[in-house]
């Protein structure tokens, strides 16, 4: 008997929806704009929602994990690119986060199956600093904070709203979700047993 895995059907649904929002935002219309700001918000939230539905319905699987990454990726390049074709942002913000999430989710592909995670007890990652720059929580939620301003910012600012400063606040949250981006890259990327560094035998 098979029975309906609803965290991954959230985890897809997300991406719809993102893909929803987006759509809305290409309609250049104020109204359309403001409705594609509270998809948005709840597309972000969403991204807890399969995660704690995986946990309490005892639905935690491998392919589960595998698709929540793949899905956060389809969603962040997304809206990354959306906001480049809109011109609200430079194509290379795009371009960076593509560049960075393909080899980072390579590596990350070739390490699990060693047996080893991008997270939790088992990280690939093997220095003290890799470890906080790239699996602790206080970054993860750090950098995922820092996107989901980003986001939710820009779009805001174009909603016709009266508040100059505002758009100072959203293009911060922009730039620094880039340099956290290569931050919490460049550690998986060093660390990445013969991606740089080929060890020889004696």
């Amino acid at each position: 008997m098979k029975t309906i895995n609803f965290a991954n059907l959230v985890c897809l649904a997300r991406v719809l929806l993102a893909l929803v929002a987006i759509a809305l935002l290409l309609h250049h219309h104020v109204g359309s704009t403001r409705l594609a700001f509270v998809l948005t918000i709840f597309v972000i939230w969403a991204d807890q929602l399969d995660g704690y539905l995986a946990r309490k319905l005892n639905l935690v699987s491998k392919l589960g994990g595998i698709l929540d990454i793949a899905c956060d990726r389809i969603v962040e390049i997304a809206y990354w690119i959306a906001f480049a074709v809109l011109g609200w942002i430079n194509i290379w913000i795009p371009i960076l986060f593509l560049v960075r999430g393909g080899l980072v989710d390579a590596i990350r592909a070739y390490y699990q199956e060693k047996g080893l995670t991008a997270f939790g007890d088992k990280t690939m990652m093997e220095s003290e600093i890799g470890k906080f720059l790239v699996a602790s929580n206080f970054s993860r939620f750090s950098y995922a904070v820092a996107k989901a301003l980003a986001f939710c910012l820009l779009i805001l600012i174009h909603t016709n709203i009266k508040l100059t400063w505002l758009s100072s606040i959203a293009f911060f949250f922009v730039y620094f979700a880039c340099i956290f981006c290569v931050i919490r890259g460049l550690p998986v990327l060093l660390e990445a047993g013969d991606l740089i560094f080929i060890k020889h035998r004696d």
